[in-house]
C-alpha cells in the first residue's frame, strides 16, 4: 500500500514539474513572438510611409507633366487662332478690293451704255431724215415720169402687166396643150396597166354588206311578248343592246339591225336565249345580256387562241390574242377584218419566204398589222396609232411595229418582212370584190354620230340605229333633268349638222331614266 502511494506521489510530482516547465517555456515563447510582431509592424509601417512618399512624388510629376502639356496645347491653339484671324483679314481685304474693282467696271460700263444709247438715238434721227429725203426723191421721180409719159403710176403698171400677159399668153397656151397631150397619154397607159394588173389578181369572196341579223321564232305569238306591255320589253332590248329591233309582218322572224358586228352578234344571242327561256321582261333581259357579254369575252380569247395555234405563232400576249378574236366582229369597207388579217398573214409569209426573209415573223406581222381596228370603237385615234401603241406596250418585235406603220405609209418598210406585209395588204384589199366603199362610208358616218353624242356632258351611252337615221342617247338622270334633255337633243342635232354629211334627216332621241334599287332582308 505504501508502495502504491509512493508510486502515485512520484507520478504526480513528475507531472507537476512537467506542467511548470511547459508553462515557463510557453511564457518565454510568447514574449519572443510579441517582440517579433512589433518589429514586423514597424517594418511594414516604414515601408508604407515610403510608398506614400513615392506616390506623392509621382503625383506631383504627373501634375507637372499635364500642366506643361496643357500650356503647350493652349499655345498651339492661340497660334492657330492668330493665323486664321490673319487669313480672314487678308480675305476681307481682297474682297473689298474686288468689290471696288467690280463697282468701277460697272460704272464704266454704265457710262459706255449711256454713250451708245445717245449715239443710237442720233443715228435713228439721221436715218429718219434720210428716209424722208429718199421718199421725197422718189415722189419727185414719179412726178417726172408721169409728166413725161402722160399717165399716172397705176396706169403705167396696168399697161406693163397687160403687155406681159399678152406676150406670155401664147407661151402658156403652148405649154398647157403640150402637158394636156402628155397627161392623156400617161393616163391611158396607167389605166391599161391597172386593168391588166387587176385581171391577174385573185378574185375571192365578195364583200357582204349585211347590216342585219334575223332570229327565227317558234311562233308569231312570241312577237307580242318581245314587244311587251306598252312596248317596255322592246325598248329595254334596244336601249341595252344598242340595236334596232324590227318586227314586221314576216312570219316567225324578227330582224336585228346595227352597223356594229360585235354588238349585233351579242344582241342575236340574247334574243335567241330569251326566246328559248320564255321569260321576256326587262330584268331578265339585263340578266341574260350580262351573261352573254361575259361569254362573248371568253369566246374572243378562245377564237384568238385557235387562230394563233393554227398559224403556228407563239409567245403572243393574251390581250393581243383576245384582240385577234375581236377582229372577227370588225369590218373595213365591207371586208371582214379577221379574214383580211389571215389573208395578209398567209400572203406575207409566202412573199417573205420567196425573198429570203423570216417566214414566221412576216406571218406574225401580217396577223397584227390591223390589230388597232379592234380598238377603234372604244378609243380615239387611227387604227395605225392604236395598233402600234398596243404592240409596243406588249413588247412586240420592231418589225411588227414597223409593218403596222408602213402598210399605211406612216413609215418606210425597213425589212423584207415589213415590205411583204405591205404588198400582201395591197393584194388582199385591192382584189375585185374584196371591199365595198359604200359600207365603209356608212360605218364611218354612224360611228361619227355616236361619237358626237357620247362626247356631250352627262351622256352614258349612244347608239345609232335604224340604218343611221336615228341616234338613241342614254343620259345620266342624276346629271340631266327633263329641260336639259331637250337642250341636249338640240345641241347634238346641231353638232351632227355641222360635222356629218348624210342624206335625209337624223332623229336624236334623248332618254333619261332614274332607277331606285333596294333589298328587303
Amino acid at each position: 500500500m505504501v508502495e502504491i502511494f509512493s508510486i502515485t506521489g512520484g507520478a504526480l510530482g513528475g507531472a507537476l514539474l512537467s506542467y511548470l516547465g511547459v508553462k515557463f517555456y510557453a511564457n518565454s515563447k510568447k514574449d519572443i513572438l510579441v517582440e517579433q510582431s512589433k518589429a514586423k509592424a514597424k517594418v511594414i509601417e516604414h515601408e508604407a510611409e515610403k510608398l506614400l512618399q513615392d506616390a506623392k512624388i509621382k503625383a506631383k510629376e504627373i501634375e507637372l507633366e499635364q500642366k506643361q502639356h496643357y500650356e503647350s496645347e493652349l499655345q498651339k491653339l492661340r497660334d492657330e487662332h492668330e493665323k486664321r484671324m490673319e487669313e480672314l483679314q487678308d480675305k476681307d481685304a481682297n474682297l473689298n478690293a474686288l468689290f471696288k474693282d467690280e463697282l468701277k467696271n460697272i460704272t464704266l460700263e454704265k457710262a459706255e451704255l449711256k454713250a451708245l444709247k445717245e449715239e443710237m438715238q442720233e443715228r435713228e434721227k439721221e436715218l429718219e431724215t434720210t428716209q424722208k429725203l429718199y421718199e421725197q426723191k422718189i415722189a419727185q421721180a414719179d412726178e417726172l415720169i408721169e409728166k413725161s409719159a402722160g399717165m399716172t403710176q397705176s396706169e403705167a403698171q396696168e399697161v406693163i402687166l397687160n403687155r406681159a400677159e399678152e406676150k406670155a399668153r401664147g407661151e402658156i397656151a403652148h405649154i398647157v396643150r403640150k402637158y394636156e397631150i402628155e397627161a392623156k397619154n400617161q393616163a391611158k397607159r396607167k389605166a391599161n396597166f391597172i386593168i391588166a394588173q387587176a385581171t391577174t389578181r385573185y378574185a375571192g369572196e365578195f364583200a357582204s354588206e349585211r347590216l342585219m341579223n334575223t332570229v327565227t321564232l317558234p311562233s308569231d305569238d312570241i312577237k307580242g311578248r318581245i314587244i311587251g306591255r306598252e312596248g317596255r320589253n322592246i325598248k329595254a332590248l334596244e336601249t341595252l343592246l344598242g340595236v334596232d329591233v324590227i318586227i314586221d309582218d314576216t312570219p316567225n322572224v324578227i330582224i336585228l339591225s346595227s352597223f356594229n358586228l360585235y354588238r349585233r352578234a351579242i344582241a342575236t344571242r340574247v334574243v335567241e336565249d330569251l326566246v328559248a327561256d320564255g321569260r321576256i321582261q326587262p330584268a331578265r333581259i339585263e340578266e341574260i345580256y350580262d351573261r352573254v357579254s361575259r361569254e362573248f369575252e371568253d369566246r374572243l380569247l378562245e377564237e384568238g387562241e385557235n387562230i394563233v395555234f393554227d398559224l403556228g405563232i407563239s409567245d403572243l400576249h393574251p390581250e393581243l390574242i383576245k384582240l385577234v378574236g375581236k377582229l372577227k366582229f370588225r369590218a373595213s369597207y365591207g371586208q371582214n377584218a379577221l379574214g383580211h388579217s389571215l389573208e395578209v398573214a398567209h400572203l406575207a409569209s409566202i412573199i417573205a419566204a420567196e425573198c429570203g426573209g423570216d417566214e414566221k415573223l412576216a406571218k406574225r406581222a401580217g396577223l397584227l398589222h390591223d390589230i388597232g381596228k379592234a380598238l377603234t370603237h372604244d378609243f380615239e385615234g387611227s387604227h395605225v396609232d392604236l395598233g402600234a401603241e398596243i404592240c409596243k406596250r406588249y413588247k412586240e418585235n420592231e418589225v411588227v411595229i414597223n409593218a403596222i406603220y408602213a402598210h399605211h405609209g406612216h413609215e418606210e418598210p425597213n425589212s423584207v418582212e415589213s415590205a411583204a406585209v405591205c404588198t400582201a395588204d395591197v393584194l388582199s384589199a385591192a382584189r375585185p370584190g374584196a371591199r365595198r366603199e359604200v359600207l365603209e362610208a356608212f360605218l364611218k358616218r354612224v360611228t361619227a354620230i355616236e361619237e358626237i353624242a357620247t362626247s356631250q356632258k352627262g351622256v352614258k351611252q349612244a347608239y345609232a340605229i335604224n340604218a343611221g337615221r336615228e341616234v338613241r342617247v342614254i343620259a345620266n338622270a342624276q346629271l340631266i333633268n327633263d329641260d336639259e334633255a331637250v337642250l341636249l337633243a338640240k345641241e347634238i342635232a346641231k353638232e351632227i349638222e355641222e360635222k356629218v354629211q348624210y342624206p335625209g334627216d337624223i332623229k336624236v332621241n334623248v332618254i333619261r331614266e332614274l332607277r331606285a334599287v333596294n333589298y328587303a332582308k
